[in-house]
């Protein structure tokens, strides 16, 4: 993933601000990303869906599931203690798990759905002029964010007999999952290098999505020990 320079240019007058030709493209260039991040969520909530038929097509494989299995919430909170924000793991997950599963496989894929969501929804939060050029930044980071997200919830849906979490899959999906969330830093980096008044907020809102990420990324790392924990085999 290319690098952003967020110090070159700050602090310059923008020769182009009070062009009218610059500020269709602007409005234009929002307009992308806009579509860009609807594109991402329907193929989130399509990966979703996927995700639910292979989860029911995993779960009528095994035979002898374990009594930790038998509960969703109880499984849920097992899984969410091996993240480093168990209450929003929890929370952010717990909404989506309709219907309630107890499948591990169903709760990496629900706290991704998750994330992708939250990160989605930062592109909303209204800016002041001051941090104009770091929220132009920001808002192509948050749009490869959720194009990493994107990418991370194409690779997990497969069709039946596939294999969800083979070595090369767990390891991209550590690098875009990872890649998600520095571009979220790399983000407040900016708006911390302009001195923006916006920035405490959405340091806030950010702080959020990171936090679902971060969960999302610890399920991934202990994805087998959760499985054997279940009784289950790694799909």
């Amino acid at each position: 993933m290319e690098s952003v320079n967020f110090i070159k240019g700050y602090g310059k007058v923008n020769p182009t601000e009070d062009n009218p030709i610059s500020s269709r493209n602007r409005r234009r260039r929002r307009r992308i990303i806009a579509i860009s991040l609807a594109v991402f969520l329907t193929l989130i909530i399509a990966s979703l869906a996927a995700a639910l038929i292979h989860e029911s097509a995993t779960d009528s494989d095994e035979s002898e599931p374990s009594e930790l299995a038998s509960n969703s919430a109880d499984s849920l909170k097992t899984v969410c203690a091996v993240t480093r924000y168990p209450d929003s793991c929890f929370s952010s997950i717990s909404p989506l798990n309709t219907p309630p599963s107890n499948n591990p496989f169903r709760f990496f894929n629900t706290s991704l759905h998750a994330s992708l969501l939250e990160v989605s929804s930062l592109k909303n939060i209204v800016t002041d002029s001051k941090a104009e050029p770091a929220m132009k930044d920001c808002a192509e980071l948050f749009n490869d964010a959720a194009s990493q997200l994107g990418r991370s919830a194409e690779l997990i849906c497969v069709g039946r007999g596939e294999k969800v979490f083979t070595e090369t899959k767990i390891s991209d999906l550590q690098t875009w999952i990872s890649a998600a969330m520095t571009d979220q830093e790399t983000c407040l980096d900016g708006l911390a290098e302009t001195g923006s008044t916006a920035l405490g907020e959405f340091k806030a809102k950010v702080q959020k999505s990171q936090e679902y990420m971060s969960n999302t990324l610890a399920i991934l790392n202990n994805i087998q020990s959760l499985f054997e924990k279940f009784g289950l085999t790694l799909p």
